[in-house]
């Protein structure tokens, strides 16, 4: 007996959202509203944060720089966590736009955890005396940056693309096993980073004053990296109807051109 998860139900219901016309009409709706509400979120709490926030009684003003580089550090994991789910839509179900998802995901994520990279080496020279050291936290996000990048080379690597696609979910899957170690690296080593000020479970341990525009520059974060994703996913599936008009007109023009060269009746 099949489990749910693999019935041909549940594939027909993922390939409904599939198809690339009602893709490019719903995120074209969408897409607008995204973009301006990074815009506005982002540049309100990093405006907020860098400029009147309330400088740390132990690090000054060089706490600043968490409101660029926390958001860019939840992006650089969630976004993975996204490829990963695409990876299974597409190994699993085969989900037409996954793959494209996937492929358009790895540069994005692979910019913000760069941009997670610096901003953590320019807050660490000030509070560790260091640009660089090699802290759990620090290897175990540099290996997620190499992750991002090898996914991207991977699955652009191969002839077929659809070979790239396979062999780029598994290296995505593979590299999940990464997301808890970023996670959990602070409480299972001795690490010179801090434990999180924010979780799920207890209040958070930074004044309300510091905390509002971390979260609003967040969300603007998130919806940056919605915004960025759905707009070349929609450029690489407008690429690939482009591409198959083109083979389709060549394929045409080329029939046309053999059928006048053989001989007319009455010739």
């Amino acid at each position: 007996m099949r489990s749910a998860v693999g019935t041909p139900q549940t594939g027909r219901s993922l390939h409904r959202f599939a198809n690339p016309g009602q893709f490019l009409r719903l995120s074209g709706a969408v897409l607008p509203w995204l973009t301006a509400g990074a815009i506005a979120l982002t540049a309100l709490g990093l405006g907020w944060g860098l400029f009147f926030a309330p400088a740390d009684w132990q690090q000054g003003d060089a706490v600043r720089i968490m409101y660029v580089h926390v958001p860019a550090a939840w992006l650089a994991s969630s976004g993975y966590l996204a490829l990963a789910v695409c990876s299974v839509l597409s190994l699993v179900w085969r989900h037409p736009l996954a793959d494209l998802a996937a492929v358009e995901i790895g540069p994005v994520g692979a910019g913000f955890t760069a941009l997670c990279l610096a901003t953590g080496s320019l807050w660490g020279k000030p509070m560790w005396g260091a640009w660089w050291v090699w802290d759990a936290r620090l290897t175990s996000v540099l290996v997620l940056f190499f992750l991002y990048l090898g996914h991207v080379a991977l699955v652009r690597a191969f002839d077929d693309p659809t070979r790239g696609y396979r062999a780029g979910a598994i290296l995505a899957l593979v590299g999940v096993v990464n997301l808890p170690i970023i996670k959990f690296s602070v409480d299972w080593w001795n690490t010179l980073h801090q434990p999180a000020s924010i979780t799920l479970t207890g209040a958070p341990t930074m004044a309300l004053s510091m905390l509002w525009p971390l979260l609003i520059a967040a969300i603007g974060y998130m919806l940056a990296f919605a915004a960025i994703v759905i707009a070349r996913t929609r450029a690489a599936v407008l690429e690939r109807r482009i591409r198959s008009l083109l083979m389709a007109r060549a394929a045409s023009d080329g029939g046309e051109a053999a059928t006048s060269m053989l001989p007319q009746e009455g010739v």
